[in-house]
């Protein structure tokens, strides 16, 4: 049996052809395994492809395939957040302790403005970088960084990571676009240099930290605003969060009831999902349900994999940062938290929210680790077989990963988030509160 199972994408050091790449890919994935084919490995630090596998025991082995890329995934992230370095330029004191109280201590000066470097360094751990003609030089007087200044498509070409020297470079655009920036990752995509670009906003920063989905090693934010440095730290503090395992709770249906009708959210993301995967959602903040996207073949309607049909307008949806958000306030570019079985959590981007009147069915559940835990936890969602609630892992037993709410009943297992239910604004807080 041949199984289609999705597209990937997976870290493999720079340098590798094809063959080789394959060869490290087929070592992620199980043993019954036995064809791996459209891999492409680039210069770069990925390879894409699909998988295409004929499989002995099919639904243990696209579990077992899911939980691989699923860790080469987090890996990926984690090796963003390792290797993404500011360094700051400024004058402003206030800019400097902002970014120093969130660890930030590399600083650049003109060589005229040491006397303001010696200040700070009187103050704060920092560490002071000069520029003197095309170089950066610490306070020792030794070169770290060339420094290109780049106003022209010629003078981006001729950028090369030739000098041995320096194991940094910064390149400030003068006139910035997304192109160039593009193009200086694909420069010096495989050096072993890292490379900055000067950025005067938190989005460009962002732009230069993602180009061509590998980035550069760094961002120089040259800014005079401190609402920069919180809006660049808010910016790595939900990066972070990508990766991370969040702690599922197993818990038993305890009733299923048809509800009337309502206004429900389906929510349609700028990534693709794989069976497992879902959005956090729920009634109550105190306990969201991972609710299935609509990635799995149906005998009623084609496959979705962008799509959760999340439930009604009041309902809470978790987004990054540890807020939650009604699902009436997504809407194009917001971005909300995508969670597997494992409670493994990426980022993803809102790209259509669609408000449609559907038939509700309300689904209630408690904890199953405590029979005389009281707290009642509930849903409602669409009454439609492509709906359905994750199911908990179990060890490497072969199951299904969403039950749908059209074939749910009292004593089936699902996945909840558990969390506080006080929230202000989305976030938690620490209040006395009744949900019911």
């Amino acid at each position: 049996m041949t199984i289609y199972l999705h597209l990937f994408q997976i870290p493999i050091p720079s340098k590798i052809r094809s063959k080789r790449g394959m060869a490290m890919l087929s070592s992620l994935v199980p043993g019954n395994l036995t064809q791996l084919s459209s891999v492409a490995c680039t210069r770069g630090n990925s390879c894409r492809g699909v998988y295409f596998a004929t499989l002995l025991n099919s639904k243990r082995a696209e579990l077992q395939l899911n939980s691989h890329i699923a860790m080469a995934s987090a890996k990926t992230f984690e090796n963003f957040q390792q290797q993404k370095l500011v360094w700051l330029w400024t004058k402003s004191k206030q800019v400097m302790t902002a970014a120093v109280e969130r660890g930030w201590n590399t600083f650049i000066f003109m060589s005229r403005d040491r006397e303001l470097a010696n200040e700070w360094s009187s103050i704060a751990l920092i560490n002071p970088l000069f520029v003197e003609d095309d170089k950066l030089f610490n306070s020792e007087n030794k070169r770290v960084a060339t420094f290109s200044e780049v106003s022209s498509p010629q003078q981006l070409q001729q950028l090369q990571p030739s000098d041995e020297q320096a194991e940094n470079v910064v390149i400030n655009l003068l006139d910035w676009q997304v192109i160039p920036a593009e193009n200086i990752v694909a420069a010096f995509q495989g050096s072993q240099k890292t490379v900055f670009a000067v950025a005067k906003t938190p989005s460009e920063a962002q732009v230069f930290l993602e180009a061509l989905e590998q980035g550069l090693g760094g961002v120089v934010l040259k800014v005079e605003d401190v609402e920069a440095i919180l809006e660049l730290k808010d910016y790595f503090d939900r990066r972070n969060e990508v990766g991370n395992l969040l702690n599922l709770t197993e818990a038993i249906v305890t009733r299923v009831q048809m509800a009337g009708m309502g206004d429900r959210v389906c929510v349609d993301l700028c990534s693709l999902m794989r069976p497992g995967e879902g959005l956090l959602v729920g009634s109550f903040a105190r306990g969201l349900f991972l609710v299935h996207s609509e990635c799995l073949e149906s005998n009623y309607i084609a496959s979705r994999p962008f799509r959760v049909n999340a439930g009604p307008v009041h309902s809470y949806v978790a987004i990054p940062g540890g807020k939650t958000c009604y699902l009436s306030e997504l809407q194009a570019g917001k971005e909300v938290i995508v969670v597997n079985q494992n409670g493994l959590q990426r980022t993803a981007i809102v790209g259509r929210v669609k408000i449609e009147s559907r038939p509700l069915i309300l689904v209630e559940a408690k904890l199953q680790k405590d029979s005389d835990y009281t707290d009642t936890y509930s849903i409602l969602l669409q009454n439609a077989e492509t709906v359905g609630l994750v199911h908990p892992c179990e060890g490497d037993k072969p199951i299904k990963s969403a039950i749908p709410v059209t074939s749910l009943k009292v004593g089936d297992k699902v996945l909840l988030r558990m969390q506080g239910g006080a929230r202000h604004t989305g976030i938690e807080i620490q209040e006395f509160i009744v949900e019911k």
